[in-house]
């Protein structure tokens, strides 16, 4: 099923206001892209755009770790077993080879590079299990803000390097090609101005999807402005149907912006999940019970709301030491216990919400697309390691391993200035828009009715043809500003979700459709 795009978020209204030069532009300042600016060769200009400040990514909330088998009873050939078993038959072979065997490399390179991983009272690395994994083989940093800690180190590190420009408050528009096809610039927004960057080499790191959706961990800047802008360009897609719903998002009586994630490792460490009776729900569903795949967990949960008619399910850790919840969850303990929850005395209410997308950019071992000079990785790429469903913490090691390996084929290539590059003519859309704010909620609220949890396929048919009228009206339109834009996004991406969706007859994974009666 093909989506209409336009090709240029801008129209042919827009005035450039300035224009500059790099070697490379890293859309992105989450951990994808603060790691491949600093593999980076020195020698070439970097440029990093952010559209919010550096503490606003999904990488900065990032509670659980990293993946690694790094542990004496640990094998890089297990980890690759559990990563495969959690996508569900779907995962690239190679990819997921290159992705656990590089895995405690980069571990190092971190630790080299200053990012304070906990440690355990013999002073070796502390490693903990979520969900999935066989083994202990999660490293964290600050208790649950391995994120923030990862994030802040390296952060510190680019702002040393003289190659690295930080550009915040930056919205990337749209990927500009030359006459055969290649990369050759990037038009921004910057202080409400449009500005144009000429370059060879443009990496999307910009994150998920979070905003797709009416409830999510994501950040507000989480609107798929990467992967919209690389779908106009003609960049290929893959996988856009398997969005992961975390199990466990903090349940509150009042609308949220983004919801507050109560991490895996909470289970790990020993909590329970129970109904409102006490009743453990997930035993006997799956062998590893309330550290089954997260797919699994999910479903597990809103079958037993429906069954119960409640809206939210708990999490039990009080049986753990208080001392020890309070030191190994610092951030949860004091979020919790901000709303009156006191995690080591009471249940933590939560609900199943959308947190992480599998699919996204097609790319190849490199972080190349099919168009030369486009590179993708992070949340933002697929590359195939997580198939229909990802593996706890492999998220985070996604981010090192394929940022890296993007950074050395830049590395390797031409190290020519770039030039030339001039904004198209793009026709004026001059169609009144529709109200912004009512076009993306309307999106929002398709996308949590039909592209929840548990899908049907009259449900999904019936979002798309919405999503479709409200697109149509969006792509007659235009209106400067990042409203406008991030509408345009979140209406693109979610029209490709549920196109994908319904390509997928059959359930697998984190795709799962209920059969109709």
């Amino acid at each position: 099923m093909r989506v209409i795009l336009l090709r240029y978020a801008f129209d042919g209204s827009a005035e450039i206001r300035a224009k500059v030069r790099f070697d490379v532009v890293v859309a992105g300042a989450g951990l994808a892209g603060l790691y491949t600016a600093l593999c980076i060769d020195e020698g070439r200009s970097c440029c990093i755009l952010a559209k919010e400040e550096i503490d606003v990514s999904n990488s900065w909330l990032a509670q659980g770790g990293i993946a690694a088998a790094v542990s004496s009873d640990d094998d890089p050939n297990l980890h690759f077993d559990d990563t495969l078993i959690a996508g569900a038959g779907l995962c690239d072979r190679e990819a997921a080879r290159v992705l656990v065997d590089e895995a405690p490399g980069e571990i190092a390179r971190l630790v080299s590079r200053g990012v304070p991983f906990d440690l355990d009272d013999a002073g070796e690395l502390s490693i903990t299990r979520e969900g999935g994994h066989r083994k202990n083989r999660v490293l964290h940093a600050g208790g649950d803000a391995t994120g923030r800690e990862t994030v802040k180190a390296l952060s510190h590190l680019a702002a040393k390097r003289p190659n690295i420009t930080f550009c915040a408050h930056t919205c990337f528009y749209d990927i500009l090609l030359s006459p055969n096809g290649e990369v050759s610039g990037a038009v921004v927004t910057r202080d409400g101005e449009y500005v144009l960057i000429e370059t060879r080499n443009i990496v999307i790191a910009t994150g998920g999807i979070g905003q797709v959706y009416r409830s999510s961990t994501n950040p507000a800047v989480a609107t798929g402005d990467g992967i919209a802008a690389a779908m106009r360009a003609g960049a290929g897609v893959a996988n856009l149907e398997f969005i992961q719903f975390h199990p466990t998002g903090l349940w509150s009586r009042e609308a949220e912006s983004r919801t507050f994630l109560i991490s895996e490792a909470v289970r790990g460490d020993g909590g329970l999940l129970k109904n409102s009776r006490g009743e453990r729900f997930m035993t006997g569903r799956h062998e590893l019970g309330e550290l089954a795949p997260r797919d699994i967990v999910a479903r597990g949960i809103v079958l037993e709301l429906e069954k119960s008619g409640e809206d939210h399910v708990f999490v039990d850790i009080t049986a753990k030491d208080a001392d020890f919840t309070k030191r190994r969850f610092p951030t949860i303990y004091g979020e919790c216990l901000s709303r009156g929850i006191d995690i080591t005395r009471d249940w933590i209410p939560v609900r199943p919400v959308q947190h992480y997308l599998m699919g996204g950019i097609r790319t190849d071992l490199r972080g190349r697309t099919d168009i030369p000079g486009l590179y993708a990785c992070g949340e933002a790429a697929y590359t195939g390691v997580h198939g229909a469903n990802r593996l706890a913490s492999n998220s985070m090691l996604e981010c090192l391993v394929f940022g890296r390996r993007a950074a050395e084929d830049i590395n390797g290539g031409d190290a020519g200035r770039p030039g030339g590059a001039e904004l198209p003519r793009a026709p004026v859309r001059d169609a009144p828009p529709p109200r912004l704010d009512g076009a993306r909620r309307r999106i929002q609220d398709l996308m949590s009715e039909h592209g929840y949890v548990i899908r049907t396929k009259s449900g999904l048919e019936y979002a798309l043809g919405e999503a479709r009228r409200i697109n149509d009206g969006l792509r007659r339109a235009y209106a400067p500003g990042t409203d406008y834009l991030e509408t345009l996004n979140v209406a693109a991406v979610a029209e490709a979700i549920l196109s994908a969706a319904l390509a997928r007859p059959e359930s697998v994974g984190s795709h799962y459709i209920e059969t109709e009666k």
